[in-house]
């Protein structure tokens, strides 16, 4: 079988400038779109399986990208197309795995998010396998005596997260509000499997602001007083470590409150409790 035209640069350029500039419904009525649609899907169906998904999806996608004029006046318009046609495949196979939209799975490039599980999928549980709950304490110089040994077993994540919860409460917070909060930044890092991961994806998220009723100013400091200082000048600090993290290596409630810039920040954000309406004389009556 010979080669057609479009199969060559030149070729396929004449064709889109014909198939762009002529018979309005030239894509629908020409041949020769068939044909080239054919061809697309042939030329990128094993790079459509590479990524799971099917032929018709790598067409499609070629499909796109032959509307644009940048791929007509391209030196090489297969060469732009190949190139499309594959970051839409990784995005759309990416897509799928995050049970996500193919738009907002382009944002998550450079982040370190694993594809959906149902929990049932596993036998174990999540703490046992998920790198987000795995945190290895410092080991205590045995020959220091002022240094804490560690006794019994390491604290489980999510004693560490009640415990966290009971810390803000102290200060001024409201169960429910405490609940919410670090329950949401919790299921944050779990997905993204870092502290600084979890802290960048999760500083401008407008969700958290607006359930709780925090400032942005107010969010960015939970995130910091949860997750750490992200700042070098406060690694291997208690201040880049976090609440959590402290909490997951050995420190309890009294040595957080022992730290009076950490607790005087949170006491500062914490949601104002909205106003009892006013008694009136018919409520009284009935008292």
């Amino acid at each position: 079988m010979s080669t057609p035209d479009f199969a060559t640069a030149e070729g396929l350029r004449a064709l889109l400038f014909d198939l762009a500039y002529g018979d309005p419904n030239a894509w629908q009525s020409s041949p020769e779109a068939t044909d080239l649609m054919t061809y697309a899907m042939e030329k990128y169906a094993s790079l459509a399986h590479k990524y799971g998904l099917e032929p018709t999806d790598a067409a499609a996608a070629a499909f796109e990208v032959m509307q644009n004029r940048a791929t007509r006046i391209a030196e090489d318009p297969w060469a732009v197309i190949t190139h499309a046609v594959e970051l839409t495949l990784i995005y759309e196979s990416r897509a799928e795995g995050l049970l996500c939209s193919t738009d907002r799975a382009r944002k998550t490039t450079g982040l370190d998010y694993h594809d959906a599980e149902r929990f049932s999928d596993r036998e174990s549980e999540i703490t046992d396998y998920d790198p987000a709950f795995h945190v290895h304490a410092l080991m205590a110089d045995p020959y220091d005596p002022t240094e804490k040994q560690p006794d019994g077993e390491p604290t489980n994540a999510f004693f560490a997260l009640a415990d966290a919860v009971k810390f803000f409460e102290e200060l001024g917070w409201r169960r429910r509000d405490a609940e919410l909060g670090l329950d949401y930044i919790a299921a944050r890092l779990a997905r993204c499997g870092d502290p600084r991961t979890a802290y960048v994806s999760l500083r401008r998220d407008g969700n958290g602001p607006g359930w709780l009723d925090v400032d942005q100013n107010g969010w960015l400091t939970m995130l910091r007083t949860l997750l750490g200082d992200p700042r070098k000048d406060y690694e291997g600090t208690g201040r880049g470590r976090g609440v959590l993290l402290r909490l997951c290596t050995g420190d309890v409630l009294n040595d957080l409150f022992q730290d009076d810039a950490l607790a005087n920040a949170i006491q500062a954000i914490a949601p104002v409790a909205p106003a009892s309406p006013p008694t009136t004389q018919a409520d009284q009556s009935h008292v």
